[in-house]
């Protein structure tokens, strides 16, 4: 009977706080009042685009938090987002705004992850910024997403302390140097790719489908649509003590079923979509076959009412009075429903309308849940609150019958099945880089290998550490530099000097700032013995490897590379055999190997092992700019580059 079910895991959440600059010592008392003022003028000018929002598991919302410690008093909320990584972002664009709409508050925001935004921006943070110095440094002011910097020596920038900053001293910094803090073009950039298109983007990530629901269900959505999503994941999150409640529906009969219009989020539908589930025989849930044309209507609605049913089964019958008193009888009410009418709330519907009763529903409950949140032991749960409006509000089904006839179409959900190339540009548009044109014939005819060859070089000349590696810019970010012969050189001075070249084992500065630059090391530091052992290691070095070269002489291995003779015209190679058979011989002269040529011709030979698909070789050359065109040669070639 069932099907895959998704275990509970600890919840994503994103907390954010809001803080009154310039942070001045005020009288407690009127500084709470201060800010619960805030609260209201915040949370009243943004309803227009909270209110009708759906929400994941917990909607944006704001209280008053006492000061702790080096911690101001201020403005708290906590939202746990689950599976939909769009409300998180949601609320960044919401707490921007808001700082842009009250200069005077400064906003900080985290999640389970820590400073998220710096993980957005990953790509472009200043070398000095990590994990372990990040702390308080990360805010919004006046819209603009702040890094307040660290200074490289103590005391030489008399505004930084010379430690991660406490919450006071950052909003200090923010008051006094607002200009000096504000992140580079590019991090600003990274945050404000994932945010942008709010708040058009909010209609773009619902769903609307037909579904075969009892008209309780019906009822019930209508007055709270954001009930939706408390369904679908009870119904997501099921385990088998909450199927037992519905072998037989006691709340929501399946004889009550109409066809109806509900909305989704995108995650949401996809979420009660993809699971597999066959009802309870015993639960008069029956099913056409697949092949109808309601099918899809039908199933959904099944899931659906399974969620509902299992969150009033978790409810007491004879749950508290006290809960069911609605929080409009707060004197915050009058005020936060005059406030929405001056902002064009309504939309100059008429008071009493169908309509407008509609949004002063949703009101009343956004009021509820965001701006006068009760303690937690009073709050209704969703199944509460459900049984609730069953028992308050009236439903005609024969009038509820009669909307079936004119409801509005389904969306389309082709969404759900990307193709490859869908996906790809999904992934691009995820990660900010635009995707790749694809390259014409005469481009094919053309194509340079040399920047394959010269991007691994990039790649290899840079600093790696046990942090990992980094990747070369991509050319629309900056073009790719390599200086070949600081490189050879320094190899050279390992390895042993080539035979032009005196037999020196010194590493100049400028050779040792190439490769280690961060550091700043300057070798006229080191000690005369210290000298002496890094050249006894040296020496040792070289002689190892020229035992190696001897030994892999006398075996075939030299012959899987490429090297410089084989490059040759015919009539030099041919005179030359037997002197290289000869030197193999003997060992006492090497033929070298060409490394641009054996690098190339390998690269490309894992490319087309990868027949289309993603692979090492694909993968590290996207991540340096570098798009080979597609193999239309499919004979398998050993040595595609010396055709």
């Amino acid at each position: 009977m069932e099907g895959n079910v998704k275990l509970a895991t600890v919840e994503d959440a994103v907390e954010y706080r809001l803080f009154l600059i310039p942070d001045e010592p005020r009288d407690p008392e009127k500084h709470k009042e201060i800010l619960q003022k805030y609260i209201e003028k915040i949370m009243t000018h943004f309803a227009p685009m909270l209110v009708p929002y759906i929400w994941q598991n917990q909607p944006f919302n704001l209280k008053y938090k006492p000061g702790k410690g080096d911690v101001p008093a201020h403005m708290f909320g906590m939202t746990k987002f689950g599976d939909n990584i769009e409300d998180e972002w949601f609320i960044v664009y919401v707490v921007k705004q808001i700082t842009k709409e009250f200069p005077e508050l400064v906003a900080r925001i985290e999640d389970n992850d820590g400073e998220f935004l710096l993980i957005e921006a990953a790509d472009f943070l200043p070398k000095w910024l990590d994990p372990d110095n990040s702390a308080n440094r990360v805010f919004f002011h006046q819209g603009e997403l702040c890094i307040i910097p660290a200074s490289r020596k103590p005391g030489a920038i008399s505004w930084l302390p010379p430690t991660p900053p406490t919450i006071p001293q950052a909003l200090n910094i923010i008051s006094t140097h607002p200009e000096k803090i504000l992140a580079s073009e590019s991090i600003q950039a990274a945050v404000n790719r994932r945010i942008r298109g709010y708040p058009e983007k909010i209609q773009a990530s619902l769903h609307r489908a037909h579904c075969f629901l009892p008209a309780g269900i019906v009822a019930v959505l209508k007055q709270r649509p954001r009930l939706v999503a408390a369904g679908v994941q009870a119904f997501y999150l099921r385990d088998p003590v909450d199927l037992r409640a519905c072998r037989i529906f006691k709340t929501f009969s399946p004889e009550t079923r109409i066809m109806t219009s509900v909305t989704f989020t995108k995650c949401l539908y996809a979420q009660l979509v993809q699971q597999r589930f066959v009802p309870d025989r015993r639960s008069g849930y029956k099913m056409p076959p697949p092949s109808h044309p309601q099918y899809r209507a039908h199933e959904l609605g099944m899931k659906l009412a399974h969620g509902f049913e299992i969150l009033c089964s978790k409810c007491s019958p004879h749950f508290s009075d006290s809960k069911k008193s609605f929080m409009t009888t707060s004197p915050l009410w009058a005020g936060f429903l005059e406030s929405l009418k001056k902002n064009d709330y309504f939309k100059g519907l008429i008071e009493g309308s169908a309509q407008y009763q509609t949004r002063l529903e949703m009101a009343k409950n956004y009021f509820q849940l965001s701006v006068n949140r009760p303690e937690s032991s009073l709050a209704l749960s969703p199944g509460e609150e459900i049984l609730t409006l069953l028992q308050t509000i009236p439903f005609d089904i024969e009038e509820l019958k009669k909307e079936e006839a004119n409801l509005p179409p389904e969306d389309d959900d082709q969404w759900l099945d990307l193709s490859p190339d869908q996906l790809d540009q999904l992934l691009h548009e995820a990660a900010g880089k635009k995707e790749a044109e694809p390259i014409s014939k005469k481009e094919e005819q053309n194509y340079d290998l040399t920047q394959v060859s010269e991007s691994m070089k990039a790649f290899i000349s840079k600093v790696s550490t046990h942090q990992g590696a980094e990747l070369p810019r991509e050319p629309s970010e900056a073009p790719i530099t390599f200086d070949a012969d600081s490189f050879l050189n320094y190899f050279d001075k390992i390895l042993g000097p080539r035979p032009h070249e005196s037999d020196s084992d010194d590493l100049d500065d400028e050779d040792f700032e190439c490769l280690d630059s961060d550091d700043d090391l300057d070798l006229k530091t080191q000690e005369t013995g210290e000298e002496a052992s890094l050249k006894g290691t040296l020496n040792d070095l070289k002689s190892y490897m020229a035992q190696m070269d001897q030994e892999l002489a006398h075996t075939s291995i030299g012959k899987s590379f490429t090297t410089q003779k084989q490059m040759e015209p015919l009539s030099q190679t041919t005179s030359n055999n037997s002197d290289e058979e000869d030197s193999g011989a003997g060992g006492s002269v090497m033929t070298p190997v060409d490394v641009d040529l054996n690098l190339v011709s390998n690269i490309l030979e894992s490319y087309s092992s990868q027949a289309g698909l993603a692979g090492p070789a694909s993968n590290l050359l996207q991540s340096m700019g570098v798009q080979l065109p597609d193999n239309t040669d499919h004979r398998a070639t050993s040595k595609p580059m010396q055709d």
